[in-house]
């Protein structure tokens, strides 16, 4: 996977991109256990893309449901 970050919240801790390999578009946050940290990766639609980035609102509550796991099945 090569991660590149079209926008990126410092605030709330998340990007919005693409995978340059793949071409795939993806939300991505920060996540940290006590012996490692890393970044997860979840696959976004064209739809939801776009209306990530149109509104950060709607981005940031994707965000706030792949935190508590509702969207592992988009994990990349």
């Amino acid at each position: 996977m090569q991660p590149r970050d079209e926008f990126f919240s410092r605030v709330e801790r998340y990007s919005l991109g693409v995978d340059e390999e793949s071409g795939r578009l993806y939300a991505s946050f920060p996540v940290n256990s006590s012996a490692v940290g890393y970044e997860e990766y979840y696959e976004l639609t064209d739809d939801q893309y776009r209306r990530c980035m149109a509104d950060s609102t709607v981005a940031l509550a994707f965000v706030e449901e792949c935190r508590r796991h509702e969207h592992d099945e988009l994990l990349l």
